[in-house]
């Protein structure tokens, strides 16, 4: 037997309301990477990030009830573990950050630097630079760089996770990717002239 195609959120989020524990399974599955992915780089470390990530959907599983339907299941999702990681970081939970590009250090390198080791080294060193540069925002700059930059939402889904207008995740962004870029050059130095 073929299995059919998945169904879409919105049947799982009924049948999940009605009782049914597997289609939230389902929606777990479906979601807990990109949300774990979101966390991680917003908090820039994995322990914090896994219990995030549990916390929320335990808290969305709990609250399923509470869910009209108005906005997206993972838009839901994400606005629940955001909430969740400035929750985590009011307890005191921040630990030890890692880069945002892979687990335990583990950076992504792209094809045309993995055969120069000095190239390769400087985008690694340059990657552990925007991560620490990152983690000095203020949490509303960093939420707003992660959805946009990082996880490439539309304006009107980081709107509907922040509960904010439009226009203000516009200005929050422009206003972030200037401090960050201040940020970047405080570490990167600026570039001498000849």
């Amino acid at each position: 037997m073929v299995p059919g195609p998945e169904p879409p959120d919105r049947e799982l989020v009924a049948r999940a309301q009605q009782g049914d524990v597997e289609a939230f399974n389902i929606l777990v599955l479906r979601y807990q990477d990109r949300i774990y992915n979101a966390v991680f780089r917003f908090c820039g470390n994995h322990e914090d990030a896994s219990d995030v990530t549990q916390r929320a959907f335990i808290n969305a599983y709990r609250k399923l009830s509470e869910f009209k339907g108005d906005a997206a299941f993972s838009t839901w999702m994400y606005r629940i573990a955001f909430n969740q990681s400035v929750s985590l970081r009011r307890e005191g939970g921040h630990r030890r950050a890692v880069s945002i590009y892979g687990k335990d250090d583990d950076l992504v390198v792209e094809p045309e630097v993995n055969h120069n080791p000095t190239g390769r080294m400087e985008t690694e060193e340059s990657r552990r630079q925007v991560q620490r540069a990152l983690l000095m925002l203020a949490a509303e700059d960093r939420r707003i760089i992660v959805l946009k930059d990082l996880e490439d939402r539309s304006y009107e889904e980081i709107a509907a996770i922040l509960d904010v207008p439009k226009g203000t995740v516009r200005s929050r962004l422009h206003r972030a990717r200037l401090e960050l870029r201040e940020k970047l050059k405080s570490f990167m130095g600026t570039p001498t002239q000849p």
